[in-house]
């Protein structure tokens, strides 16, 4: 019988990242802590700096550290947050004047930033979904224990959200489905299409997202009870920060 080859012995670059990893994920090096860096492994290993660089890319490159230029490279452990797809877009929570990201935080710190409203003329997509082109926009930048987490454009109907607080930076309690629901179109049935892809530059940038670092892109449409589409949500999610939970009847 032929034997199976011997496996080559693991590199030195990866046997160096596997303990590093090791001491992330049991907690020795926390959320924030500086990594040895390139000279220290050099010194430590008696490696050359293109291996020392290697066992740190392998790091960063799954998104267990960030460089930081000029100081070295940083650990980057983050308490993922679980989406829950249908609890957080219930009538029962919106519908009582708490924010969706409620659902998502558990009581976790976030903030919205960035946050800009325009009229525009949106693009074909949009503009077949929601009956037109003529839309106002709502772009918002969602932050985590201070952490950018979820970039997020919303469009709307200019028609029906004209002169109300849907164009307005602060939608006041329940978000823009309560007052949607004001304005007799609450959404009765949501519709989300997932797809993964890697970032765009300016998202890299918005997000903060360590190189070979994904996103999550979510397509979210909302109708009334009629099903007319009143929202299409495009949000674009660091998918090292996100656990995405769907529950569904047998």
């Amino acid at each position: 019988m032929q034997q199976s080859p011997v496996p080559p012995e693991t590199p030195i670059y990866r046997r160096i990242a596997d303990g590093l990893r090791e001491a992330i994920l049991s907690g020795e090096l926390r959320d924030g802590d500086r990594l040895p860096g390139e000279n220290a492994l050099m010194a430590q290993y008696g490696i050359a700096r293109a291996t020392a660089r290697q066992a740190l890319s392998v790091l960063i490159n799954e998104g267990l550290a960030v460089p930081r230029r000029g100081s070295g490279v940083y650990v980057r452990q983050f308490r993922p947050i679980r989406r829950h797809g249908s609890r957080r877009l219930s009538h029962g929570h919106w519908g009582r004047g708490r924010a969706i990201w409620d659902a998502d935080t558990e009581g976790r710190p976030y903030t919205v930033d960035e946050v800009h409203v325009d009229r525009e003329t949106a693009e074909e997509e949009i503009a077949r979904v929601l009956g037109g082109p003529d839309v106002w926009v709502r772009r918002r930048r969602y932050s985590v224990d201070g952490r950018p987490v979820q970039l997020s454009v919303s469009y709307f109907p200019a028609g029906l959200v004209e002169g109300t607080p849907i164009v307005a930076e602060d939608t006041g309690p329940g978000g823009v489905y309560a007052r949607l629901r004001e304005l007799g179109s609450a959404p009765a049935r949501f519709t989300e299409e997932v797809r993964a892809r890697m970032p765009h530059p300016h998202e890299t940038v918005q997000l903060d997202l360590p190189a070979g670092t994904p996103v999550i892109v979510i397509m979210r449409t909302a109708h009334t009870a009629e099903g007319t589409p009143v929202e299409v949500n495009e949000m674009v999610l660091d998918a090292a920060s996100y656990v995405l939970q769907y529950d569904f009847d047998a």
